[in-house]
């Protein structure tokens, strides 16, 4: 069953001169039970996607798409107040600033309280404050936090950003979501840590089948836990399908040069070779490119992609490049 299916989002910015089109006719769909991953350089859209998904974009931004359906359901038809009480209900998202998106003025324990639907408690409303610091405890457990007392009656501030990270996390989970967006959510978190929130995150999609969006910049932080990947660049989406395949024969150059970049998918690499890297930068909005947003870096560009190219198909492998990479046009 389809949980979220988005077709051709686009998302553009109102500026003093005119709209910049920051992510172009984007398409994207999540499974119940899968957990897909949107991997792409910092600046590539990746996390305004999710803004939007989650309908925290400010009123500057327009979102336009021809299809933007949670379980079948139209969000962007719906009116506000129907639209967050479904989003507040079955999705939750960990940001990518912890600090900057926990209250300030209050305790660990109350906005931890707070997050803990009364459904989920056991017991009358006489017992509700008990179960939910019980409740809170465990959830902080979860997620590798042992020192559960301390960080109950600690203030944001006064934490860590790696432990803020782990805060949002049980914030997060409380509810039990139908789908889990996970905004780099290992950032500023030691290796070990981030392994043990990467398997938490695994664990909970094959115990209690939640879906899982995971957002990264870095392809191998995320390939061996994914079963579904999206590639994106500059706002557009370049390639995307099944991790396994997708790694092992990629279409299009731009993620070609994304797995080239990465020693441990170059096991026959030399020690101390140059890595791959494509030449230039990720162009800013107000300077995107015409057509393929990718040209001025790719080795393989011509005259044609000064055209913004089709979203292909092979099977369940699509990719949107007019050159692609050993790829055969079918007879």
């Amino acid at each position: 069953m389809l949980l979220l299916d988005i077709r051709n989002l686009t998302l553009e910015l109102e500026t003093s001169q005119g709209l910049i089109r920051a992510v172009d006719r984007v398409s994207l769909s999540l499974r119940e039970g899968e957990i897909r991953g949107l991997v792409g350089e910092s600046g590539s859209g990746k996390s305004l996607i999710a803004k939007a998904i989650v309908g925290v974009l400010n009123q500057r931004w327009r979102i336009k798409a021809d299809r933007f359906h949670w379980c079948g359901v139209d969000l962007l038809q719906l009116p506000y107040d129907q639209q967050r009480k479904i989003i507040g209900r079955d999705i939750a998202m960990i940001y990518q600033e912890p600090s900057k998106c926990l209250d300030p003025t209050a305790l660990i324990a109350e906005q931890l309280h707070e997050s803990i639907p009364n459904q989920l408690l056991k017991g009358g409303w006489w017992n509700r404050a008990r179960e939910k610091r019980k409740k809170a405890i465990a959830l902080l457990h979860k997620v590798g936090i042992k020192e559960h007392q301390s960080v109950l009656e600690s203030y944001p501030y006064q934490l860590s950003e790696g432990v803020c990270q782990k805060v949002m996390i049980a914030m997060a989970i409380a509810k039990n979501p139908k789908l889990l967006i996970a905004d780099e959510p290992t950032t500023a978190l030691e290796a070990s840590t981030q392994a043990q929130l990467f398997r938490l995150i695994s664990s909970l999609n094959q115990l209690k089948g939640m879906s899982v969006l995971l957002i990264s910049n870095e392809l191998d932080s995320i390939a061996r836990y994914t079963h579904h990947l999206s590639v994106l660049y500059c706002g557009q989406l370049v390639e995307s399908g099944e991790t396994a395949k997708l790694l092992a024969q990629p279409f299009h150059p731009y993620t070609n040069a994304l797995i080239k970049s990465v020693p441990e998918f170059q096991p026959e690499l030399a020690p101390k070779s140059q890595l791959y890297a494509l030449p230039g930068s990720i162009p800013t909005l107000q300077h995107l490119p015409v057509g393929c947003r990718l040209g001025p870096r790719c080795p393989n560009a011509r005259k044609e992609c000064v055209h913004t190219p089709a979203l292909e198909r092979k099977q369940h492998h699509f990719f949107s490049c007019h050159f692609p990479l050993q790829y055969k046009e079918p007879q």
